[in-house]
């Protein structure tokens, strides 16, 4: 429900590795398009899990904190291009958190809140927002698809001035009258286990 870039406690070292058995996947398979690999971090130690050969949810925190356009490289390569990077090219600058906007009650173990969207729906925005909807006033969630209304994500030059930004950010959506998650991010931003990277 909430992403971040970079992670609060893979050091350089630590990223280089998972790196490399990224690319290593890839290229042991002659993989050509967007995808992203998932891994487990336990303390020194790195598992990969799997592939999925598709961007995911979580991309926009990636493209934040790298101004890369994944979506933009993932057609060009579709189309036959070739990338328009390389991997060296790739540097992190600054931190991205993104916040899964869902119509769902946290309180009641997180279950579908479908309904109507009020006009009053209004998404935040300014220096370092970004909102990816399909949503407005006078949209409907239904019950029969994905109860994500929004993805909320934010950037600044480290992660406490990002999870700053992300509770104004926050503090400034209006659902427009519909149950969202916003409440619990704002309350998980808050804790002293969130600013400990726990």
């Amino acid at each position: 429900l909430i992403e971040e870039a970079p992670a609060p406690h893979v050091d350089e070292e630590m990223r280089e590795r998972i790196g490399k058995i990224a690319t290593d996947a890839a290229e042991a398979v002659d993989y050509r398009g967007a995808g992203t690999v998932e891994g487990l971090q336990h303390g020194d130690e790195y598992f990969f899990l799997e592939m999925n050969t598709r961007v995911q949810v979580e991309h926009c925190v990636t493209e934040m904190v790298t101004g890369i356009d994944i979506v933009r490289e993932q057609i060009l390569v579709a189309a036959g291009e070739p990338l328009s990077i390389v991997q060296e090219d790739v540097k992190l600058n600054g931190w991205s958190i993104e916040c899964r906007i869902n119509a769902e009650a946290a309180h009641k173990n997180f279950a579908p809140a479908p309904g109507p969207i009020g006009d009053s729906y209004r998404e935040p925005s300014g220096p370092g927002v970004r909102v990816d909807s399909g949503v407005e006033g006078g949209s409907e969630v239904t019950p029969m698809y994905d109860p994500m209304v929004a993805k909320l994500i934010v950037w600044d030059v480290d992660r406490e001035k990002a999870t700053r930004r992300m509770l104004r950010a926050l503090g400034e959506y209006d659902s427009g009258g519909l149950t969202t998650l916003i409440p619990f991010h704002e309350a998980i931003l808050a804790t002293e286990q969130w600013a400990g990277g726990e």
